[in-house]
């Protein structure tokens, strides 16, 4: 089975373990786990942590990258793989299973030219969405979606701050917010990026840690340590900063009195739910918007392509 791989992990030079070739296929994990010939993956700073070593143990190897994927079953049913990956025997919510896992972690992912995935993670896919596109939604979309509605709870007409323009969830919030009837502004310390995101239509683009025109009513956070003390300068009294992410560090100054005393909410939320998956496809379908997509490429590009996002 052709796919690319984390063969070995180096934090200082991950793409030095990544390999495009073939594996053996696995199998099904265990019973009720459907195969998917997939037709497009999505890349994700999950696949780079893999090859650095984090999330990922060196007793797994070799790994097949790769969290999102849209393809086809046996019976020809097209489908969006959901990534989360539950106890079999968990009900509700499957971000909330304690022993949750996503593709590429403890079972193998979707860079490949086959997936095995367990049969209640296989979502319709919406006809009207490319391959590509569908690919996009399972991690970067998915987790903005739920950060605009469950996490904030925005509601139309309301502002809200997305820090670090060009990122993928960043990209999906601008993209899904200004679809839902938000004012969107986003921060980034790159002229271009901020050039981009108004070019995508958001409402104001500012330098990191910019003084902002007036507070918000929510701040979505995937930057952490960076822009911490920002997002919570920049919230109205009673306003929410949903955090879905750390990639410049986890540990920020808490600045505790001013999460109380303005009675600000701190809300943690990862990825979404199956059901969540669907009504998203169905609100882009609504609303006619689609992922932005930045490249399309064959497998063989993989390396290529992930050394772009490493470098920004």
């Amino acid at each position: 089975m052709r796919c690319a791989y984390v063969e070995n992990q180096d934090p200082q030079d991950p793409l030095r373990g990544l390999r495009v070739g073939a594996l053996a296929d696995p199998g099904p994990p265990a019973d009720g786990w459907e195969a998917v010939t997939v037709r497009a993956a999505a890349l994700n700073h999950h696949d780079l942590w893999s090859l650095r070593g984090v999330g990922l143990p060196a007793d797994r190897l070799p790994m097949v990258l790769g969290t999102d994927a849209a393809g086809h079953t046996a019976d020809g049913a097209e489908v969006v793989v959901h990534a989360v990956v539950s106890n079999p025997d968990w009900d509700g919510d499957e971000t909330l299973d304690p022993s949750r896992t996503l593709l590429s972690e403890r079972y193998h992912g979707t860079l490949a030219a086959r997936v095995w995935v367990p049969r209640r993670n296989l979502v319709p896919k919406a006809p009207e969405l490319t391959w590509a596109e569908a690919a996009c939604l399972p991690t970067a979309y998915l987790t903005a979606y739920r950060m605009l509605t469950e996490a904030a709870g925005l509601r139309p007409g309301r502002t809200v701050l997305v820090q670090g323009a060009g990122g993928g969830v960043a990209t999906a919030a601008v993209v899904l917010g200004l679809a839902a009837g938000l004012r969107v502004w986003v921060t980034s310390r790159s002229e271009a990026k901020r050039r981009r995101a108004t070019e995508l239509g958001a409402h104001g683009a500012f330098r990191t840690g910019e003084r902002l025109p007036e507070q918000v009513d929510a701040v979505l956070e995937t930057v952490g340590e960076a822009t911490w003390g920002h997002s919570l300068r920049s919230l109205r009294p009673g306003g929410t900063v949903a955090v879905a992410g750390a990639t410049s560090g986890p540990m920020p100054p808490a600045e505790l009195n001013r999460v109380f005393f303005r009675s600000l909410r701190v809300v943690g939320t990862t990825m979404g739910t199956r059901a969540e998956l669907a009504d998203l496809q169905r609100f882009m379908v609504s609303a006619g918007v689609r992922p932005v997509v930045d490249d399309v490429l064959p497998l063989s590009g993989t390396g290529a392509a992930l050394r772009r996002m490493a470098e920004g």
